[in-house]
C-alpha cells in the first residue's frame, strides 16, 4: 500500500507529488495520459507560486522556461490606454509577483525533481475508473489502453485530475456555477525573429472584439481573441480566422509559426465538497476560474501546500484526520476571492456593448487620471478567513491571523539569501532579538515535534551570531521555562522587523504555507499562541 495515490500529473498533482514526497510519503501518481501534454496552457503564475515552486528544490531548472512578466496594460478599442502597471520585480512573497512561463518546460523540470526523489512512482497510460474508501484505506482501479484493469491501494487519495475530475464525480460533489462564460480563440505563436513587446501583456478592451497578447514564456507568445455576437462558433475556430485575427496584430504565415490554436469557455465555478474521507479534491478537479489574472494554477499550487502540512501532521499522529476539514473550509473561501476577482477584470475586458464600452472607458480614463499612472499591480495576496487560525477571547481569528506571511532577504552564518532558502520551510517561529521567549516543556516538545524553525531577527546593522541551542533556566517563580534559542539572522532587507513592528508583535507563529497562524507579544502571549495551535491540531491520542 502506498501513502497516498495522486489522479493526474499535471502542474498540481506534481508540486503535490513532491511536496508530499519530501515529507517522507511514499506517493504513486496515475496519469491517463502516456505522455505530457505538449502544448501550453496557463502561460503565468503570481509570487506565492514562486515561493511554493522554490520549496521543491528545482534550482535554476525553471530559469530558461521564465521570465518577468513585466509590463501589463489595458488599452481599449481606440488604443487610448485605461490601466497601466508595472509588475513588481520584488513582491511581498519575495519573488515578482508575476512570471510568465512556457507550461511544457515547467511540467517537464516538476517531473524530473519528482523523479529524482525517492518514493514517487509515476505510471501513465491508465485512467481510474472507481474508488473504493473503506475507512483505513482507498482502494482504486484503473484501466490502460487494452481494457486491462489494475488495482491499488493507499492511505490517502487526491483528485488532480482537472475540470473534467473523475474523483470529483466519484465524491457526488455538487458544483456552484457562477455563470461566466465566454469563447475564446487561443494561438500559441513562435515568432521566426525574436522580438521585444512592449508592452510586454496586453489587453485590448474592444467591444468589437476583445482581445489579447501575453508572454507564454521566453520565446513563446499567446493570442487571444474572443467570439462577439453573430460570429458562429464554426466560422471563429477555423484556420482562416486564426491569420485573419492575428493579421490585427501584424502576425502571418510569414513572420511566425502557429504551434496550437483552439477555442475554450471561459468558467468559474467551484465544487461545494472537497473531502469524503480519505479521498480529497485539488487544482481544476476543486475549481476553475477565468484566465485574465492568472490565478488558475497559482490557486492550485496553494491547495496542495495546504494539504501537504496537514497530511503531514495526521500521517505522523500529531493530529487526527479532522484537520484535513479545514483543508476546504480554508481554500473554498480563498478561491472564492480569486474567482470573484478574476469575473470582475473578465467583467470588464469582455464588453461587446458599445455604449457599455464608452461608459466603462470614461470611468477607466477619469481614475487613471486622478492616480496618473499606477507603479505596481494590485496585489492579489488574500488573507486565510477562517480554519487554523489563532483566535481571539471571542473565537474568531485574531488580528494578523490568516495574512500571508512576508519574505525578504536575511544574513546569516555568512550567507545572504531569501529567509526560506537560508532558514528553511516548515513551521517557523519568528521572535525579535530584543525578545528572551521561553516557554515550558510541553509546548517546546510540541514545537520540535512539529519541526519548528526558531528564528531570531536582528536588525541590519546588527552582527547575527552562529546557530545556539535551547538553555534550559529557572524565572524568578522558580517556573522552569526553556529559551527558545536558535538560529539567529540579520534582517538585511528590513522586511521581517518591519512587518513584526507593524503587528506591535514580539514573535509570529507561521505554518508551512506561508499564512501566519498568529502573533504574540510578550512572553505570555507567545505561550497562549503555542498553546492554541496544540489545542487546534494535536491527536487525541497525545492529549488523553
Amino acid at each position: 500500500m502506498t501513502d497516498v495515490l495522486i489522479v493526474g500529473y499535471g502542474p498540481v498533482g506534481q508540486v503535490a507529488a513532491i511536496l508530499l514526497a519530501r515529507r517522507g510519503f511514499t506517493v504513486r501518481v496515475v496519469e491517463k495520459w502516456d505522455t505530457p501534454y505538449s502544448m501550453p496552457r496557463a502561460v503565468s503564475y503570481d509570487g506565492e507560486a514562486s515561493r511554493i515552486l522554490a520549496t521543491c528544490d528545482l534550482g535554476d531548472a525553471l530559469d530558461p522556461v521564465c521570465e518577468l512578466s513585466g509590463e501589463y496594460t489595458w488599452k481599449n478599442g481606440f488604443g487610448r490606454t485605461l490601466l497601466h502597471v508595472k509588475v513588481a520585480e520584488d513582491g511581498p512573497a519575495g519573488w515578482p509577483d508575476s512570471i510568465s512561463f512556457y507550461q511544457p518546460g515547467l511540467e517537464a523540470a516538476l517531473a524530473a525533481r519528482g523523479t529524482a526523489l525517492p518514493g514517487v512512482e509515476v505510471l501513465r497510460g491508465l485512467e481510474v475508473t472507481a474508488l473504493a474508501d473503506h475507512g483505513d484505506r482507498v482502494d482504486v482501479t484503473a484501466v490502460d489502453a487494452d481494457g486491462v484493469a489494475h488495482a491499488f491501494t493507499a492511505g490517502w487519495v487526491i483528485g488532480c485530475d482537472g475540470a473534467n475530475s473523475f474523483v470529483r464525480r466519484w465524491l457526488g460533489a455538487t458544483v456552484t456555477d457562477l455563470g461566466f462564460t465566454h469563447d475564446w480563440l487561443v494561438c500559441d505563436v513562435v515568432l521566426h525573429e525574436p522580438h521585444e513587446f512592449k508592452p510586454n501583456n496586453l489587453q485590448i478592451c474592444d467591444p468589437a472584439r476583445p482581445r489579447t497578447a501575453v508572454s507564454a514564456g521566453p520565446g513563446h507568445r499567446r493570442w487571444e481573441f474572443m467570439r462577439v455576437p453573430g460570429e458562429t462558433l464554426e466560422e471563429f475556430r477555423s484556420e482562416a480566422s486564426v491569420w485573419r485575427l492575428l493579421g490585427l496584430f501584424d502576425i502571418t504565415p510569414d513572420t511566425a509559426r502557429l504551434d496550437r490554436y483552439g477555442v475554450y469557455t471561459t468558467q468559474a465555478c467551484y465544487a461545494d465538497t472537497w473531502r469524503s474521507g480519505r479521498v480529497l479534491l485539488a487544482g481544476d478537479a476543486a475549481h476553475v476560474m477565468p484566465p485574465f489574472l492568472g490565478q488558475g494554477m497559482s490557486s492550485g499550487f496553494r491547495d496542495v501546500i495546504n494539504l501537504a502540512w496537514k497530511l503531514d501532521l495526521v500521517h505522523r499522529g500529531i493530529a487526527d484526520d479532522a484537520l484535513l476539514d479545514t483543508y476546504e473550509v480554508e481554500r473554498r473561501a480563498h478561491v472564492q476571492h480569486a474567482i470573484r476577482m478574476s469575473i470582475d477584470s473578465g467583467t470588464v475586458i469582455c464588453e461587446t456593448d458599445p455604449k457599455q464600452a464608452a461608459g466603462r472607458d470614461s470611468v477607466m480614463l477619469a481614475a487613471l487620471r486622478r492616480r496618473t499612472q499606477q507603479k505596481h499591480a494590485r496585489s492579489l495576496r488574500e488573507a486565510v478567513v477562517d480554519g487554523v487560525l489563532h483566535r481571539g477571547p471571542d473565537g474568531a481569528p485574531a488580528p494578523r491571523a490568516g495574512d500571508p506571511a512576508p519574505q525578504g532577504r536575511v544574513t546569516a552564518g555568512g550567507r545572504t539569501g531569501r529567509f526560506d532558502d537560508v532558514v528553511g520551510t516548515g513551521f517557523v517561529l519568528l521572535t525579535r532579538a530584543d525578545v528572551a521567549p521561553a516557554l515550558d516543556p510541553d509546548a517546546v516538545a510540541f514545537l520540535d515535534a512539529l519541526g519548528t524553525r526558531r528564528v531570531t531577527v536582528r536588525p541590519a546593522d546588527a552582527t547575527a551570531p552562529t546557530d545556539a541551542a535551547g538553555t534550559d533556566v529557572v524565572d524568578l517563580d522558580g517556573v522552569h521555562l526553556t529559551w527558545l534559542a536558535g538560529t539567529d539572522v540579520v534582517d538585511t532587507d528590513g522586511v521581517h522587523l518591519t512587518w513584526l513592528a507593524g503587528a506591535d508583535a514580539d514573535a509570529a507563529l507561521i505554518r508551512p504555507d506561508f499564512y501566519v497562524f498568529g502573533v504574540a507579544a510578550g512572553p505570555d502571549g507567545l505561550a497562549a499562541l503555542v498553546d492554541d495551535l496544540r489545542q487546534q491540531v494535536s491527536a487525541r491520542a497525545l492529549h488523553p
